[in-house]
């Protein structure tokens, strides 16, 4: 693969995790190759890339679609989230620096501001910031880059959840015991405030389950669009 399709995976991986595509969106070469200035070529080979990282499927007679993942599946992903997670903030909860501490407590501010603007874009790269100082904090590469390599492939449906009503406001409370227990050097609470943090359960997965029913009912309607004007051709 050339610097080219590896640009174009990037890009496409990005629109896919913050949900300008959501899952089940055709993946159109033609359409692609003309948004970005490039030949088919690269695009196929981007695509190509990106289905060998579960983010994209190669249907039959749809060709490239944005992967979606069943509702099993999903909560099975979130639990290891949660799991990494724990593991990133006992580690951070007997390793962090007072700087590293600023710089939590910053991004606990940044979705607080972002909560209190009502502004869930905000708050989602906030709330990535948050996370992924935690897992600085740890001091362990290895088990940060697994880390962050999950949280990228739930990108989509972390975003999904902070559709549901009053989701930002209990995610910053969470963030707060979260902040405090690494703050104190309790590592067991903030072992157990984190897993319920991430992990997707009870509600949470109800209200998940929703958003994806209604991204699918979406994608179902833009697929009959797209076969009523193929029709009309």
């Amino acid at each position: 693969m050339n610097l080219l399709s590896e640009t174009l995976r990037e890009a496409i991986e990005e629109e896919v995790t913050t949900g300008k595509l959501s899952p089940g969106t055709h993946l159109d070469e033609i359409e692609l190759a003309k948004r970005f200035g490039v030949s088919r070529t690269p695009i196929r080979e981007a695509l190509s890339l990106l289905a060998g990282e579960g983010l994209v499927e190669m249907r039959p007679r749809r060709g490239a679609v944005v992967a979606q993942i069943t509702p099993g599946r999903l909560i099975e992903m979130f639990e290891v989230m949660a799991e990494l997670e724990a593991m990133c903030v006992r580690l951070a909860a007997r390793r962090i620096s007072q700087t590293e501490l600023q710089a939590l407590e910053s991004a606990h501010d940044s979705c607080r501001a972002a909560a209190a603007g009502r502004d869930p874009n905000a708050y989602f790269y906030a709330n990535e910031h948050f996370h992924q100082a935690i897992y600085a904090a740890g001091h362990n590469s290895y088990l940060s880059d697994q880390a962050h390599a999950l949280q990228r492939r739930l990108r989509p449906y972390r975003r999904l959840q902070l559709r549901v009503r009053n989701r930002m406001q209990h995610s910053l409370d969470e963030h707060q015991v979260i902040f405090e227990a690494l703050r104190d050097g309790d590592a067991e609470l903030a072992v157990r405030a984190i897993r319920a943090h991430v992990v997707v359960q009870g509600e949470r997965f109800a209200d998940l389950l929703a958003g994806l029913a209604d991204l699918d009912a979406k994608t179902a309607a833009a697929d009959a669009r797209t076969s009523r004007n193929l029709v009309a051709v």
